[in-house]
């Protein structure tokens, strides 16, 4: 059995879930897990809807972690966000769930998510969660996102 014969996704084709509940998560095993390091995942067009009108929502997400035995398989992560596409949900909702899903499937030494999300109504509102404090003497870099001034 190698490291990736128990994937379910990766190397196929695969239809988007219809919900983020119903998307599959997959993990790897860490090839380094006695050293500290952080993984980051940019999404910068991550959409949703608003739950109430049914409107597209639009962010800027980045997940940093620092893995402990597992490592995201970015394909299931990539599914799994697009998941949230058709899916109805405050940006509080969505930026925490997706932290807490990821940090339950990884079990990782710290994680990390910053939703920036586009103007609705006229005010961005800017999501932000995170494990615990950050390990020292890891290099945690800005996640590179500026604050609201017409983002892109």
């Amino acid at each position: 059995m190698t490291q990736t014969s128990h994937l379910t996704q990766l190397g196929t084709q695969i239809a988007a879930a219809t919900s983020p509940e119903a998307a599959v998560l997959e993990r790897v095993p860490n090839p380094h897990p006695d050293t500290a390091y952080v993984a980051r995942f940019t999404a910068p067009e991550f959409t949703s809807l608003c739950p109430v009108t049914g409107q597209p929502d639009f962010a800027h997400l980045v997940i940093d972690y620092v893995p402990q035995d597992w490592l995201v398989e970015s394909k299931s992560l990539k599914l799994f966000l697009t998941a949230f596409r058709n899916h109805g949900a405050f940006h509080e909702d969505c930026t925490v769930g997706i932290g807490r899903r990821l940090a339950d499937l990884l079990e990782p030494r710290w994680l990390r998510i910053a939703g920036y999300w586009y103007p609705r109504g006229g005010i961005p509102i800017d999501v932000f969660w995170q494990t615990a404090e950050p390990p020292a003497g890891i290099w945690l870099p800005d996640t590179g996102v500026a604050s609201y001034r017409g983002r892109g």
